[in-house]
């Protein structure tokens, strides 16, 4: 059975993009089959893993739950967006404090941690552990991942305390 394809306009990791899509294609294959865009991982298409957390419109999502005719419009950031010319604050954490394991959740746990040091204050471990509840990690009791955001947040209000200094001409 052939379905009629549907345009859809939308901004991914800073680039515009239209293309025409079945009504029925889950915004993770679109991203993946059609985008090339690998990092966004399939897990287990319910909703269960988080393994394909996104940003859409800056709202952590899990995009095996979303049409990608659903989110025509919208401002989507994967994995692949995070570093620009250096790492990520998440990116940098992950890799210091050893977040990443076997790499299976590691993409969705890494744009969970980019929303939560975002979004977040003050990010308490408890507050961690509870937006965690979404992230199925097979390897770690989630310790590793935990002290990663953790460092990630530090990064982040270390930057912006050193950019906040240099534009008042402080240092």
């Amino acid at each position: 059975m052939a379905f009629h394809r549907i345009p859809v306009t939308l901004t991914i990791n800073g680039q515009k993009i239209v293309r025409d899509v079945e009504p029925r294609t889950l915004l993770v294959h679109f991203l993946r089959d059609e985008l090339n865009l690998t990092g966004t991982h399939v897990g287990c298409d319910t909703s269960q893993c988080g393994a394909c957390t996104i940003l859409l419109d800056n709202q952590a999502v899990k995009s095996c739950t979303v049409l990608a005719v659903q989110a025509d419009g919208s401002d989507i950031l994967t994995v692949e967006g995070l570093e620009q010319e250096y790492l990520h604050p998440v990116q940098e954490a992950f890799r210091e404090k050893h977040g990443l394991q076997c790499g299976f959740c590691t993409p969705g746990a890494i744009m969970l941690g980019a929303y939560l040091v975002n979004h977040n204050e003050p990010l308490t471990e408890e507050g961690i552990r509870e937006q965690l509840d979404g992230l199925l990690c097979r390897c770690t009791g989630y310790e590793n991942i935990v002290r990663s955001i953790q460092r990630a947040y530090e990064i982040m209000n270390e930057r912006q305390n050193v950019q906040s200094q240099t534009a008042k001409g402080v240092g």
